[in-house]
């Protein structure tokens, strides 16, 4: 893993047809698109190169209030089955592009990052290499911060893709 870039890599217990569906429909990426307590109420999707997606995470933060972080970014590449590529930004609640102390965050972030996700087909299961990168001076806890939230974004999807 580089210092710019956060990379997880899973294997879905799902065909990649299954798997594409919930990266590319809305209806399907609504049911995992979000950490452990967080649900994401809103998630549109316009699926081709240069296509918009915009989506909210809703959820109780650790003082206990609750919050809305919304996203947003542009489709760069499509490969049907086998790879994305996206910008990513926070943004409102219209979709404008936000620096992140819209939503509190302290320190520097950049204003847009990109996600790369490659998918593998391994007959019955699929395997997922994703590449958040743009973080050169993203400080380390908001790196791990991302990473855990992936990783937790990641086990819904497994446990709802069965």
């Amino acid at each position: 893993m580089k210092k710019n870039e956060i990379v997880i890599t899973r294997i879905f217990e799902a065909p990649v047809e299954l798997v594409w569906k919930y990266w590319t429909e809305p209806e399907y990426s609504k049911r995992w698109w979000a950490p452990k307590d967080f649900t994401c109420p809103v998630s549109k999707i316009d699926f081709k190169v240069g296509g918009k997606y915009f989506s909210c995470m809703r959820g109780k933060m650790p003082d206990g209030k609750i919050t809305e972080v919304c996203s947003t970014g542009v489709y760069k590449e499509i490969i049907p089955l086998k790879k994305l590529v996206m910008s990513d930004s926070f943004a409102d609640k219209k979709g404008n592009v936000v620096p992140a102390s819209h939503y509190g965050f302290e320190g520097f972030f950049p204003m847009k990052l990109l996600i790369t996700v490659t998918f593998e087909n391994l007959k019955d299961k699929t395997k997922i290499t994703l590449k958040h990168s743009g973080l050169e001076d993203v400080d380390d806890k908001m790196k791990s911060d991302m990473d855990r939230g992936w990783s937790q974004m990641f086990d819904k999807l497994n446990k709802i893709i069965k």
